[in-house]
């Protein structure tokens, strides 16, 4: 009685183990992301995108001895120095792998959710998932704020939220794959428009 009660127990747990794969996954995934940065990795900050980590330097600020990431984007023409004990609290990542991005892709295939809250609220919300810098929420945003051919036109708003989002998940796109962002905008939309 107690091997087949034992037995029951171990494949229950295979079955949820089994059902719960995904979060575990993303947990792993967040985990391999804490690791140090080096000179030459490309990053991610969540409300800047895709950067190169260019140096790591020293400074001193009033009076402390400080080490600094120096993250550079190109596109944007700027540099960021974050210090490195809170790099982690600000967010600061390496590149998602293939799997994550493959499953961000699949969010454009799905159906777009309508939201029926105000617009000042949903903006906000939009923001805030591009600002997270996780690509699964930035390809919710590209994906609700789609429009075809056959849909009504977009505010300028959200047009804008629109661009935005679609540039930063093509910049990760981008880089992930090494292909050029203009080539990842138009894998991107191609997916949307065959949704």
């Amino acid at each position: 009685m107690r091997t087949v009660r034992g037995l029951f127990v171990v494949c229950a747990l295979f079955v949820l183990l089994a059902c719960r794969m995904r979060p575990l996954l993303r947990m792993v995934e967040k985990m391999r992301v804490n690791e140090p940065f080096n000179e030459g990795d490309l990053v991610v900050y969540p409300t800047h995108g895709v950067g190169k980590v260019a140096a790591i330097e020293k400074q001193h600020i009033a009076g402390h001895e400080l080490e600094l990431f120096v993250i550079t984007f190109d596109r944007d023409r700027m540099t960021l120095r974050i210090p490195v004990p809170k790099a982690k609290n600000s967010g600061l990542r390496k590149l998602s792998t293939r799997s994550v991005m493959d499953e961000a892709l699949g969010t454009l295939a799905t159906r777009a959710k309508i939201k029926r809250a105000m617009w000042s609220r949903r903006a906000q919300e939009y923001e805030a998932k591009i600002n997270s810098g996780d690509p699964l929420a930035i390809a919710e945003v590209v994906r609700d704020l789609h429009r075809n051919a056959n849909q009504p036109d977009q505010s300028y708003s959200e047009r804008q939220i629109y661009e935005a989002a679609l540039d930063r998940l093509a910049c990760e796109l981008a880089a992930v794959e090494r292909i050029q962002p203009d080539e990842a905008t138009q894998k991107l939309e191609k997916l949307l428009d065959a949704a």
